[in-house]
């Protein structure tokens, strides 16, 4: 029984390592969103963009960027924002898999100004 144990128990804990990282994934895609969803709805309220961005990269992961354009013009517009990040492996056993880049867009109706 002990050595079916051995074998098995390093597969085990890789495959939990696994399962982990694939969530911390989840919540990284999920602060991306967040990011651009952020960035678009302050750039559409009339918020400088300059700012709107500055907010959006807090939110998003280390190293990541967020990207503002327009379309069309005054309240009939819309802002687009986009975010994306790039997040290593967990390193070990996952060592050799390659960085994953997240990409969110967030797109808001451009509001009239008071």
């Amino acid at each position: 029984m002990t050595a079916e144990l051995a074998m098995a128990l390093p597969i085990l804990v890789a495959l939990t390592v696994g399962l982990v990282w694939l969530l911390s994934l989840g919540a990284a895609q999920l602060r991306v969103i967040d990011a651009a969803r952020e960035t678009a709805r302050a750039v559409a309220r009339g918020d400088a963009v300059a700012t709107a961005v500055a907010a959006g990269e807090q939110v998003v992961p280390d190293g990541g960027r967020v990207v503002v354009r327009s379309r069309g013009d005054g309240a009939g517009g819309q802002v687009v924002a986009e975010a994306t990040a790039q997040v290593s492996g967990p390193g070990g056993l996952f060592a050799m898999l390659p960085p994953v880049i997240l990409h969110a867009e967030a797109v808001a109706g451009a509001e009239e100004s008071p």
